[in-house]
């Protein structure tokens, strides 16, 4: 089977082109400059406005991570294309840890120990129980479920809303639906955003939500840039509705050098590096979509299309 590599910002081959020879020697790789009729598999991310025209028997198309919009987004997708996103245990263990981190973070106090370093100042603080900062976790999916597990063992009280009802463990308490959210985040002390990114999410963390958590609270945004209103993020941190903010994905990438969230005194910055999904489970999905494709059946972890994820 042939698949085509297909991106506008990275070069597909060169990062997974040697574990795609070893995990799916029976997949042939080949580059989108050259188009191909009989092509039925794509490997893509952030791919160009008309990428997809040219493969008329396409039947899945694999992004390089959990996130598909950048995907779903291309305005030459057929509608009956399988789109595939990465299912990488690795990546949700390196995804828990960032947060944790963050959330231990805010929970000790650990901003004010930095500026008490850089001024030179030796005092102690009053300390808090992670039972008392109870956490709210935005995404009921395969990462919002580890993530919900480890802030327990932690000693969070954590709770999880998704748009519809799921099930999940006992770790975490399970909102869904506009009332749910409202209910979940009246106790919300950190916010956690893990949700894809649709038209439903889009721009939802505003001054509103932000209004309806506890004073004082924290945002972990490791979501979609699209998600956050970004003038009003400022506002609820200024008014001190909000302490602080981990931010590690934003609207324009990189962020531009003149943006107020590099100087904010309560904005931590990552460069989009909460965790990655590894080289191997790109292949290992390319390879298990081409397998469900010769059997003709549908890929696992294809989303539905309806919803975005």
């Amino acid at each position: 089977m042939r698949c085509v590599l297909i991106s506008s910002s990275l070069d597909l081959r060169d990062y997974f082109g040697a574990e795609l020879a070893r995990i799916a020697p029976r997949v042939e790789v080949v580059d989108h400059a050259g188009g191909a009729a009989d092509v039925r598999l794509a490997l893509a991310w952030h791919p160009p406005d008309d990428a997809f025209e040219r493969y008329p028997a396409l039947q899945a198309v694999c992004s390089i991570a959990a996130g598909v919009d950048n995907i779903m987004a291309c305005p030459s997708l057929p509608p009956s294309v399988d789109v595939v996103r990465v299912v990488d245990p690795g990546q949700g263990q390196m995804m828990s840890g960032f947060i944790a981190w963050h959330a231990i973070g805010h929970q000790r106090g650990f901003a004010a120990f930095s500026a008490q370093q850089r001024d030179r100042i030796w005092q102690r603080r009053a300390q808090r129980r992670a039972k008392d900062v109870p956490v709210g976790i935005l995404g009921n999916g395969e990462i919002g479920r580890r993530v919900a597990v480890d802030l327990a063992h932690l000693g969070f009280p954590v709770m999880s809303w998704s748009r519809t009802a799921k099930a999940i463990s006992s770790a975490s308490r399970s909102f869904h639906g506009p009332a749910g959210l409202a209910t979940m985040l009246s106790e919300t002390e950190v916010l956690v955003n893990l949700l894809p990114l649709t038209p439903e999410t889009r721009n939802i963390l505003n001054g509103d939500l932000f209004g309806r958590m506890r004073r004082g609270g924290y945002l972990i945004q490791v979501g979609r840039g699209e998600h956050l209103v970004e003038a009003e993020l400022l506002a609820a941190l200024d008014s001190g509705q909000l302490a602080g903010a981990a931010l590690d994905v934003f609207a324009t990438e990189p962020l531009p050098g003149a943006h107020p969230f590099w100087r904010h005194p309560r904005i931590v910055i990552t460069p989009h590096d909460a965790s990655d999904v590894s080289i191997s489970a790109v292949a290992t999905t390319l390879a298990t979509t081409a397998d469900a494709i010769r059997a003709g059946r549908r890929p696992p972890h294809a989303i539905d299309r309806a919803r975005g994820y």
